[in-house]
């Protein structure tokens, strides 16, 4: 991406081993993801550009000397954060804060939307499944590299539980998964928020009781008389603007919980006194340690019992990529699947 909806392809030198933990994977799929329209809208033009993409499966072509878990021809998912798996946040599952770990895109690192990757850390990161490349689970493992982990994440850090009524703000690939998460974790009620009848339509396949396509106050005024005028305890945000962020604290009933997980487009959200300290509401949420949870969520998507890939809507080559991103971008495809 060299600015802001400036996405080209181009050919690069190939990936090389550089550290004994380090390992390469030939990239199978690999997809768009919601947060990389951010800087396709924003990012501001630059002469050298920066690689692009943050999740990916693949096979592993190679193997540094210190690698002891992996060998050449595993099948793998990659989470969207690379962590050695065994500094002390990674051992309390909080891989996204490792204190030798990183982000794709960034710091030499490659990104995920191209043929190949060079894995830092390769033992604490890729997680090995026992699929060949051509399997149609692909693009349900796919998710676990970032979003299926990421709504099951905003779930999870509300404390979603059975019986509970469940509000999830955002009907992208994120908002329908945690409306998914919320189902599988017992919740009761969930209302999704969300105005595009195909995506609303697939969040009641997920388990979504209620939609809501209202925005502002009216979409609040909803809510509420939707949950007997008091709102709902578990709030969860999967888009990362303002007025999501608004919208979520006038729908969250005091003791409530919000949990974000749509990165924040803004520094400024309100958190005083008439917002969330008087009522006593959690504001939690945050990057999803998607590390610590595939091993959780991968039975379910090996089995066939759930099947978070149909958040896929819209399959591309590599060469294809921009047109991709312009498929989003225009809410012509929910979410973008490459096929390098």
């Amino acid at each position: 991406m060299y600015g802001a909806g400036d996405v080209r392809v181009e050919e690069v030198p190939d990936p090389v081993l550089q550290e004994p933990t380090d390992a390469l994977v030939r990239v199978v799929r690999a997809c768009v993801c919601g947060s990389d329209l951010h800087p396709y809208h924003s990012m501001p033009a630059t002469a050298e550009g920066r690689p692009m993409g943050h999740e990916f499966v693949g096979v592993v072509e190679g193997v540094g000397s210190q690698v002891a878990t992996l060998r050449r021809g595993d099948f793998v998912i990659a989470p969207f954060a690379w962590s050695d798996g065994t500094c002390e946040f990674c051992r309390e599952g909080l891989q996204t804060s490792c204190t030798h770990g990183g982000f794709w895109a960034t710091g030499g690192i490659g990104g995920g939307q191209a043929e190949g990757v060079r894995v830092p850390l390769a033992d604490g990161t890729l997680v090995k499944v026992p699929v060949a490349e051509d399997s149609a689970l692909l693009p349900g493992l796919l998710t676990l590299s970032d979003v299926y982990g990421t709504g099951y994440h905003a779930a999870r850090r509300a404390n979603v539980g059975p019986g509970d009524t469940v509000v999830v703000i955002g009907d992208g690939a994120v908002g329908l998964l945690a409306v998914l998460s919320a189902r599988q974790l017992g919740a009761e009620r969930i209302v999704l928020m969300g105005r595009h009848k195909d995506r609303t339509d697939l969040g009641r396949e997920f388990g979504a009781t209620d939609v809501v396509a209202e925005r502002g106050q009216e979409g609040i005024a909803k809510v509420r008389e939707l949950t007997g005028g008091h709102g709902a305890a578990k709030v969860l945000e999967a888009v990362g603007h303002m007025p999501a962020y608004e919208q979520a604290v006038g729908i969250v009933r005091p003791g409530g919980v919000i949990s974000r997980v749509g990165v924040p487009q803004y520094d400024d959200a309100p958190v005083g006194f008439p917002s969330l300290f008087g009522p006593n509401i959690t504001l939690t949420g945050g990057p999803a340690p998607v590390r610590a949870y595939i091993e959780e969520l991968l039975p379910g998507v090996l089995e066939g019992a759930v099947q978070p890939g149909k958040v896929f809507d819209l399959t591309i080559d590599l060469d294809e990529v921009p047109g991709g991103y312009r498929a989003m971008d225009r809410r012509e495809a929910l979410k973008v699947l490459i096929r390098p």
